[in-house]
């Protein structure tokens, strides 16, 4: 890389490499708008082990395939182990016939997988990005979804979990970087879930996988290195549609999932040493069906003393360069939260 950049320095004209190379000391732009704090190491499942969240995945994985001999893995790629090493070594363990690749066609994965799964088989399916599980939209929302409800509970595709690497990264750009759950969030019929940590999302990902109903399962791929935390060996299970209260307090209460819920925790810090303000913060989890009970408890609705302020993204394309600012990072939620405290 070092003699790469001497020769391009050396090819250009006189001048415009001082106005080309980065300033000596410049700040440097990183993908994390966050910092990852690992929840405390659990007791009650027995023997746990330092795993990333790609890891913890793949030990969810394995621990499916080997109680359940019915389940099948499959996606583009999976078979050697997927881009993001998810299903790394279980063809190897399980075979070709239970870990295997499919063709690129995210509508044909999630038609496979709802095959399979109406024949009493459990079905995991993985789509290579959350960005392109639109073309499986159709065989989502109008098949999978629908599927029980139309045969009268006489056929069902309840044992399909469809996982999807999901959110930005730094880089990602357009079709690399989209969180499309609200798109599915108004289907009835399906169950979707977004874990913070290696610990829910192994936990999480076996609810998915053992559920009755079709669920869609979004990791979060910017965790999938970055998240190290300890995660039990053994399966275990984390209840669906609960939410988890992270932090109580009295003034606001803070609700996000996946990578959004370690913004909001450093934003409740923030509030509480600069604002003197105490937050509740709230990990959804589950984004369909969502937690009410634990979310709008006591009524809360009728007692708001400020309107709920909602931050996102901007109504755009996800841009490359421009991911900075168009992410909700801290700084927004801060603002968000002082401008209702000042309401």
């Amino acid at each position: 890389m070092a003699a790469a950049g001497r020769a391009l320095r050396a090819a250009l004209p006189a001048g415009l490499w001082g106005r080309l190379a980065p300033l000596p000391g410049a700040p440097r732009r990183t993908a994390a708008h966050f910092s990852f704090q690992p929840d405390p190491a659990p007791s009650e499942y027995g023997q746990t082990q330092k795993m990333n969240l790609f890891q913890s995945i793949t030990s969810a994985l394995d621990n499916a395939l080997a109680k359940d001999p019915t389940a099948v893995i499959f996606g583009e790629d999976v078979a050697f182990g997927g881009v993001f090493r998810c299903t790394v070594g279980l063809r190897d363990k399980y075979g070709k016939d239970r870990v295997f690749n499919t063709p690129l066609c995210e509508q044909g994965i999630v038609g496979f997988g709802i095959g399979i799964a109406v024949t009493g088989a459990t079905a995991i399916a993985e789509i290579q990005f959350a960005d392109y599980i639109f073309p499986a939209f159709d065989q989502i929302v109008n098949e999978a979804a629908k599927y029980r409800y139309r045969s009268g509970d006489l056929f069902n595709c309840g044992s399909l979990t469809i996982r999807a690497p999901w959110g930005c990264v730094g880089h990602g750009a357009l079709y690399h970087s989209q969180s499309p759950e609200a798109f599915f969030a108004h289907c009835p019929g399906i169950k979707i879930v977004i874990p913070r940590s290696p610990l829910q999302a192994k936990g999480l990902l076996l609810s998915c996988i053992e559920d009755k109903n079709p669920c869609i399962f979004f990791e979060p791929k910017i965790l999938y290195r970055a998240a190290v935390e300890q995660v039990p060996v053994e399966p275990y299970k984390i209840p669906l549609s609960q939410a988890e209260v992270l932090q109580t307090g009295n003034d606001v209460t803070m609700v996000a999932w996946g990578t959004q819920v370690h913004v909001i925790k450093e934003v409740a810090a923030m509030a509480q040493e600069k604002l003197g303000v105490s937050c509740e913060v709230i990990d959804l989890r589950t984004i369909l069906p969502w937690d009410t009970e634990t979310v709008c408890k006591e009524e809360c609705f009728l007692n708001l003393e400020a309107p709920i302020a909602r931050v996102c993204g901007y109504d755009t394309p996800f841009p490359h360069i421009f991911e900075p600012f168009y992410i909700p990072d801290k700084w927004k939620c801060y603002d968000a939260l002082r401008r209702m405290i000042n309401y």
